[in-house]
């Protein structure tokens, strides 16, 4: 979680502060249609088993392919 928020871009700390629709940044909370969540997963997904997903933690003065890379890397290509 910690190095997801590094490389989320910058003033994360004054947008993540947990009130405004967006666990703070220093919780990670997922949840089905849970707009306060910092990932949160459609109803159709959770109904059918598989779909999207939305990331609610990057800036948008992030840069897309670092983060990109650490979700597919998380999500994805991860092994525990």
């Amino acid at each position: 979680h910690k190095e997801h928020i590094a490389a989320y871009g910058e003033g994360n700390e004054r947008r993540l502060t947990g009130p405004d629709e967006t666990a703070d940044m220093n919780t990670f909370l997922w949840g089905v249609a849970n707009r306060g969540a910092s990932v949160r997963v459609g109803r159709q997904t959770e109904k059918a088993g598989k779909g999207y997903f939305e990331e609610r933690r990057p800036a948008s003065n992030m840069d897309p392919y670092v983060v990109t890379s650490m979700i597919a890397d998380t999500t994805i290509l991860w092994k525990p």
